[in-house]
């Protein structure tokens, strides 16, 4: 199965859909464009941008709310904190402190913005 991200004319996901990969192989090869069109003759809405469910490509899985960037040619997720920054390669957003290295269990909800620091982890 493929799956597409349906995407507003600011390029921002409105839904990801899934595909059977029947419809868009050619000559036993995934054909990104031949998904676009089956989608846009089904649902009338022809921007659509295919995204990986393992990561494989375009660096993250799509998900409502999230932007596709043509030049990274990235899904980047909403950015979950003003103090935040996104790193250039990854393409995720990432704290201005690095994650404690305490053994414990970190993440996004145990940021406190007001300190900009990392509250106790699990």
């Amino acid at each position: 199965m493929a799956h597409f991200a349906k995407l507003d004319e600011n390029n921002i996901v409105l839904s990801v859909l899934v595909v059977n990969n029947n419809e868009l192989v050619i000559d036993g090869v995934e054909n990104e464009q031949k998904g676009i069109d089956f989608l846009a003759n089904l649902t009338g809405h022809s921007l659509w941008k295919q995204t990986s469910y393992n990561k494989n490509f375009r660096k993250d899985y799509a998900g409502v709310g999230y932007t596709y960037d043509e030049a990274r040619d990235a899904f980047i997720e909403i950015k979950p904190f003003d103090s935040w920054v996104l790193n250039e390669t990854t393409c995720q957003w990432e704290a201005p402190e690095p994650i404690p290295e305490d053994g414990k269990k970190y993440s996004k909800r145990e940021w406190d913005e007001s300190t900009t620091s990392w509250g106790e982890g699990a």
